[in-house]
């Protein structure tokens, strides 16, 4: 038997568990079609709660002319990533707001905000994707602020979106990840090694991406752990999300 001493690394194999899109929570008003990666709303699963800090990711469609009226948060990092169409934001803070497709919008709802998100379109759905993170500690003054994509995306690379520290032109959130966006074009590929002990949530937006051994088409996800090297590729090009998770 081969004894382990205290101050010996011990390496950990790496544990892939995709989450196929289909097998995602479905909600459907009429005026909302939504896809939830997680328990959400009425949709309940125990062995999908959520990913480390990662608590939501639901794939909304709404139709014109509709949205959420005004409704409470706290606790929370949310954001919004416009994927096609305009989302009109307002909240208790003052802040008005229409997003367009390729941008995002992030509040940290702190100690309580109110907010609502509306198409303001009379003939375009929406589509976007609303994300909430858990925040390192409860309370604080709720915050506000967007990131407009546009063409600053890199391509075949990882563009940090929002970070527990500002850095490299990142959104400072309250809470202890990174969020990139990916972007690769068909046959290439990028690498991300993250530090020891995080964990790593993958979204495709669209498009097709193998890594590590797995392969996912658009709404797929995967958990990662004790990964020290990831290496992404896609055949036919593709843009995601990569969550980096303490």
């Amino acid at each position: 038997m081969k004894t382990t001493m205290l101050n010996e690394s011990v390496k950990k194999e790496t544990l892939v568990v995709k989450r196929p899109s289909g097998q995602r929570g479905t909600t459907e008003l009429g005026w909302l079609h939504s896809r939830h990666t997680f328990s959400f709303g009425n949709y309940f699963d125990p062995d999908h709660m959520g990913f480390r800090g990662l608590r939501v990711i639901n794939d909304d469609v709404v139709e014109p002319g509709q949205g959420f009226g005004q409704h409470p948060h706290r606790d929370a990092e949310i954001f919004s990533y416009v994927l096609e169409g305009e989302l009109e934001h307002k909240d208790s803070m003052g802040n008005g707001r229409i997003i367009k497709a390729g941008d995002l919008q992030y509040i940290s709802a702190g100690r309580g905000v109110l907010h609502s998100e509306f198409n303001p379109s009379r003939n375009n759905r929406v589509h976007f994707l609303q994300i909430w993170l858990m925040p390192r500690t409860s309370g604080g003054q709720p915050r506000y602020a967007e990131k407009a994509l546009g063409k600053d995306a890199r391509s075949n690379g990882l563009t940090l979106l929002f970070a527990g520290e500002a850095r490299d032109g990142a959104v400072e959130i309250r809470a202890d990840a990174d969020v990139y966006v990916g972007k690769l074009d068909a046959g290439k590929r990028l690498v991300h090694r993250p530090a020891a002990g995080r964990g790593q949530w993958v979204h495709v937006i669209e498009g097709d991406l193998r890594l590590l051994g797995e392969s996912l088409k658009s709404g797929d996800g995967i958990a990662i752990e004790h990964a020290t090297e990831v290496q992404f590729e896609s055949q036919n090009g593709t843009q995601f999300l990569l969550f980096d998770l303490n």
